[in-house]
């Protein structure tokens, strides 16, 4: 398979750049400490119980992660598309084992990053540090308290026009029971809503 590094490295850039200005030299810094990595669909990226070394940019495809408890149910904690940042953030933070798995749902392409040069790349160099503050503010404040916000207040048919309003060739790409997992609903209950929605359509 032949990767569009070009392309998918100006993704990354870009990425990087919509929350905060960097630098081309702060660029190729961050460049020096990628490597592009494809994943088949039904390969796991990361496994429960292992410590995350790097974060990693979709190119292209889909991961999720998730999360099994004792009696061998299995919930979804996040699904992750192209443009996104994928990785367990708390085992990369505190070099702990991670309590999720992240699965390739699709063919992926991902640019990996190694986390321990990207944190002295992010403490050497003020562009960097902005944008890793602008980064956290916006993914793990703003967004999560609206998710957590809209768990409680929005009911899950609100959720799932909210999810097909972000990625609307979702159903296309991902299995159902994954996505009523993501959006904290049975399988049963999201074709529940969308015989609804059919038809009022």
């Amino acid at each position: 398979m032949i990767i569009d590094k070009d392309k998918y490295g100006n993704d990354l850039k870009l990425k990087l750049q919509s929350y905060a200005p960097i630098t081309d030299v702060s660029w190729e810094l961050i460049e020096s400490i990628t490597e592009f990595q494809l994943l088949k669909k039904g390969e796991n990226l990361l496994q429960h119980g292992q410590i995350a070394k790097e974060i990693y940019f979709i190119c292209k495809g889909a991961l999720r992660a998730y999360i099994t408890d004792k009696e061998g149910n299995i919930y979804n904690k996040n699904i992750f598309l192209e443009g996104y940042f994928a990785g367990s953030t708390v085992s990369l933070l505190q070099q702990t084992p991670s309590d999720f798995t992240i699965e390739a749902l699709e063919d992926s392409t991902l640019i990996a990053i190694n986390y321990k040069k990207y944190r002295e790349l992010i403490n050497q160099n003020d562009d960097l540090k902005d944008y890793y503050i602008a980064y956290l503010e916006k993914n793990w404040v703003i967004e999560k308290e609206q998710r957590e916000i809209s768990i409680v207040m929005e009911n899950a048919t609100e959720r799932y026009l909210d999810l097909l309003a972000k990625h609307p060739d979702i159903l296309h790409r991902i299995p159902l029971l994954h996505i009523a997992s993501h959006l904290g609903i049975t399988a049963t209950q999201l074709s529940r809503i969308r015989k609804i929605l059919d038809q009022k359509t």
